[in-house]
């Protein structure tokens, strides 16, 4: 689905590239989350994914073939919702389809709240984005990323400016969309405990700049519960994880 071949980005008057010959792939079907500590460039990723950035070096691929030639080949959701507050849940759940502009408005309001509906917001199209929870407008956020019609999702921190209960909510809610949809996605975090709960395996950017991902398999089968935690081999790839962060951290 995703190949980085030897990719590298400097941003501009910096002296060092933050990406370094980059290389890793990410199957179809798969969910990965990105690990490690802030500043390290796991946005980056996402930036020169989305065609945000472009790579000083090296290609990116998507399907095998590169993104440069291509369009609507990911959907993006960032750490904040970015809901217009002055339109309805439908109308911002449908702007994918309103800037594609194929589809007329009854036909985009149609989708939109089938959209909806999938992830749990019936009875929430004629509502504004100030009338729902946090938790309810990360999943209208969602709904809009995948209206985008894109087999591969960016999800950038979603759930990070979560109370802790909803953000457990959500990441069970996740999965179950994952289960069901066969989306490849790519998770950042910086919570360990979350990035063993999601991930098929975890990608650790465990040096700036980014020279390479380490690769985490992750031990417990699908679908899971929050039981499995608590596993012996889960507990202790979640120490792995956080030593290998804290070398990271300079006193």
């Amino acid at each position: 689905m995703l190949e980085f071949d030897h990719v590298s980005y400097q941003y501009p008057g910096e002296d060092f590239d933050i990406i370094d010959q980059l290389s890793f792939r990410a199957a179809p079907g798969s969910f990965h989350c990105i690990l490690g500590v802030s500043g390290c460039g796991k946005s980056t990723i996402f930036r020169l994914i989305n065609g945000q950035l472009v790579p000083k070096s090296g290609e990116i691929r998507v399907g095998g073939a590169p993104i440069g030639g291509q369009k609507r080949y990911c959907g993006y959701m960032p750490q904040k919702d970015l809901l217009f507050p002055w339109r309805t849940v439908w109308e911002n759940v449908a702007l994918p389809l309103e800037i594609a502009g194929c589809l007329s408005k009854a036909q985009r309001r149609d989708r939109a709240e089938q959209a909806l509906r999938d992830v749990g917001l019936e009875g929430c199209a004629a509502k504004l984005p100030r009338e729902l929870s946090g938790g309810m407008r990360q999943r209208a956020a969602f709904a809009r990323t995948m209206l985008a019609g894109c087999d591969l999702l960016l999800l950038d921190e979603p759930f990070s400016a979560l109370d802790f209960l909803t953000r457990i909510s959500m990441q069970e809610w996740l999965l179950d969309q994952w289960q069901r949809h066969h989306k490849t996605i790519l998770f950042i975090t910086h919570d360990v405990e979350e990035a063993v709960f999601l991930s098929s395996s975890v990608l650790v950017a465990a040096r700036t700049p980014i020279r390479r991902l380490e690769e985490a398999h992750v031990p417990a089968p699908f679908p899971r519960t929050r039981a499995c935690l608590a596993r012996p081999d889960m507990a202790a790839l979640k120490e792995q994880l956080i030593d290998t962060l804290r070398k990271q951290v300079t006193p």
